[in-house]
């Protein structure tokens, strides 16, 4: 059985959201994810590391569009990992697993893991938003489209949209 590594922060987890909805609230300015489309994170959101140390900021991020779904079906044919670049931020780790357990619970323990680099894994196919990660992986990668990666050239990756293309792409 094949095995699949994916990425939760803005492949699962909508941390877009959780982004434009803080910096709103701290400076009155709403973005839509058109206006900041091409610009890494850490410029359109100047508090950006606050953000992501705040309590709640990983444990209360809506899902992203039929990731549930597809994800639990892809558990029905290949070996699933979600894999996150957690300890950056060590605060995040319990409310990573606590999300994780709620909105994923077929997803067992033996099936997350946390990490620093994602260098050291190994899997058949690799599902991440950035381009650190899958520059360095050695088997197939798929760049899931969020704004700060949505202008750049996807090299030798394939650029995908939703969900729903991951679907028709790994199922059909």
């Amino acid at each position: 059985m094949k095995t699949i590594a994916v990425d939760m922060d803005g492949v699962i987890a909508d941390v877009y959201s959780q982004f434009i909805k803080m910096h709103a609230a701290e400076s009155g300015k709403v973005f839509s994810r058109e206006e900041i489309s091409g610009r890494p994170e850490s410029e359109v959101f100047p508090n950006e590391r606050k953000h992501v140390n705040s309590p709640g900021f990983f444990r209360n991020a809506p899902m992203i569009e039929d990731s549930q779904a597809v994800v639990e079906r892809l558990n029905d044919h290949y070996k699933i990992f979600i894999v996150s670049g957690a300890t950056e931020f060590p605060n995040s780790l319990m409310e990573k697993q606590l999300w994780l357990n709620e909105h994923f619970p077929f997803i067992g323990w033996q099936q997350m893991v946390f990490c620093g680099s994602k260098e050291i894994i190994k899997a058949d196919i690799m599902i991440d938003d950035h381009f650190k990660n899958l520059d360095h992986f050695t088997g197939e990668t798929f760049l899931f489209t969020q704004p700060h990666n949505k202008m750049a050239d996807p090299g030798r990756h394939r650029r995908v949209e939703s969900w729903q293309e991951i679907e028709r792409l790994l199922l059909q």
